[in-house]
């Protein structure tokens, strides 16, 4: 009898050792952390021409779990003409919801939904100096060390009939 329980045995005992590492990947405790990156911008009105710059965006935010985190974000600089028209990128400002899907435990791929405000000099929307909506994106991030890491991302800002402003970013988060 006791030759049948050692494979009852260890299948437990295996079991709880790959319970107890799965936790142990799973960060439990909000983390907050500090990001800054160079933003490739392009503002499209109407399909026909757009500008295109860079401008330098900073992230803040706080990492609930392995899935979860809320993030914001602040940009500014760059500047383009269309035709005669000078655009230059005031501020951009975001609040996001940050879904993750851990590919290894130094890789991630995740998904951004929320919101921002976008204001460009010498150009007026519907009157006003600034612009807001519902944005969303795409992004992936790998881990140099444990506080250090790099990524890149995809996000539309804006997305109206009558233009839509997008960025791609290039670079480095800090986590506490």
């Amino acid at each position: 009898m006791k030759w049948f329980m050692m494979p009852v045995v260890a299948c437990v005992a295996l079991s709880a050792m790959a319970g107890s590492a799965q936790a142990q990947q799973m960060s439990i405790t909000p983390a907050a952390y500090l990001g800054a990156d160079v933003m490739f911008w392009d503002f499209d009105p109407n399909g026909r021409f757009s500008a295109e710059s860079e401008a330098l965006r900073l992230r803040a935010g706080m990492q609930f779990n392995d899935y979860f985190a809320l993030e914001g974000h602040l940009a500014t600089g760059g500047s383009d003409s269309i035709g005669p028209v000078d655009i230059d990128l005031d501020y951009l400002a975001g609040i996001f919801a940050k879904g993750f899907l851990p590919v290894s435990r130094e890789f991630r791929l995740y998904g951004l939904l929320g919101a921002s405000e976008v204001s460009f000099e010498n150009v007026r929307f519907d009157g006003d100096d600034s612009e807001s909506g519902f944005s969303g994106g795409i992004g992936a991030e790998f881990d140099m060390s444990r506080n250090l890491s790099f990524g890149a991302d995809y996000i539309r800002y804006l997305d109206e009939d009558s233009y839509t402003f997008d960025g791609f970013s290039l670079g480095a988060t800090y986590r506490f």
